[in-house]
């Protein structure tokens, strides 16, 4: 809800999933009247949830249910702090369900190899995620995996995971219907849940991923950003 920008920081979000090739509606999941409100000011689509939902995966799951969408149809779950989104990235999403029918679902990473990135490494706000020879997920924690000693990142560097995630409207039902798992509460991850129960996320590596407003600074960085922008394009 935050503004400083001119506009809500849900408005930025829905103008670059807006913006994505072959994409046929935007939806926002709100949990509350305040979002909601938000959204229909601007001219947007949304859909209201119960607020009690525990997860944004949650919130989908009740919009797919809603829109009443068949199993040949394929979303995609964008946070709504996730403003400076690569809409390439969301084509991607489509790619990796398409291609691996086996997986509930995918999602997207970025790897960090730079020595400087170890702040983020250890930093619980930015989730790290280990990944299998075939590409899919084995782990995700917001602690620094895999481990290497204090001063130093993995050989190979680290992946982050970027938040956002390709579904089928069958997976959302089986995600709803799974109990929350000790290592989702653990690490408070709700994709924790898919993989304790047994099914396969799909992985795609990027680059040149922005991170989405986890903290103050974050979108203090993104305003300043935003501003300068605009003011370049007026000059």
């Amino acid at each position: 809800m935050l503004d400083r920008t001119g506009w809500p920081l849900i408005r930025h979000v829905y103008e670059v999933c807006m913006s994505v090739p072959d994409v046929s509606r935007v939806v926002v999941a709100a949990d509350g009247p305040e979002i909601g409100s938000a959204v229909q000011k601007f001219g947007g689509e949304v859909f209201e949830t119960d607020p009690g939902l525990a997860s944004g995966t949650d919130r989908v799951a009740a919009v797919a249910d809603h829109l009443n969408l068949t199993d040949d149809t394929m979303l995609v779950n964008v946070q709504g702090d996730e403003p400076e989104l690569d809409p390439d990235h969301v084509l991607r999403l489509f790619e990796l369900l398409e291609s691996c029918n086996e997986c509930s679902v995918a999602t997207l990473v970025t790897r960090h190899q730079n020595p400087g990135s170890e702040v983020d490494f250890r930093n619980p706000n930015r989730v790290k995620v280990v990944l299998d020879d075939f590409g899919r997920a084995r782990f995700f924690s917001r602690q620094a995996i895999p481990h290497c000693e204090m001063g130093q990142i993995p050989e190979d560097g680290w992946l982050q995971h970027i938040g956002i995630y390709g579904f089928r409207p069958s997976s959302l039902r089986e995600f709803t219907r799974l109990p929350k798992g000790k290592l989702e509460t653990q690490e408070r991850l709700e994709q924790l849940r898919l993989l304790e129960f047994g099914h396969e996320i799909a992985v795609g590596e990027v680059s040149g991923a922005a991170p989405g407003i986890d903290t103050k600074e974050d979108y203090e960085r993104f305003v300043e950003k935003t501003l300068r922008m605009r003011e370049d394009a007026g000059s």
